[in-house]
């Protein structure tokens, strides 16, 4: 094999390489982008979940202690 065909082939993976690596650079911005945009959501769901357990607790702050401390009900499960 002569030196200019080695030549050829190393100058052709290494623009396959570059390639790759754009790629994989796009890739890897798009998967950021999704991180950050989950990580919001979940962020946001959090604080939902929070003020909606804030809402039941002083909803059951409200109800009067009979209530409040008596033994359930047993449910009829049978069915």
């Amino acid at each position: 094999m002569s030196n200019q065909t080695q030549i050829d082939q190393i100058a052709e993976r290494v623009e396959r390489l570059l390639l790759r690596y754009e790629e994989l650079q796009r890739t890897n911005a798009l998967l950021g982008d999704q991180i950050s945009a989950l990580t919001h959501e979940r962020d946001s769901l959090k604080s939902r979940l929070s003020a909606a357990r804030a809402r039941v607790d002083a909803l059951i702050e409200r109800l009067p202690d009979s209530l409040g401390h008596a033994d359930p009900t047993p449910v009829d499960t049978a069915r």
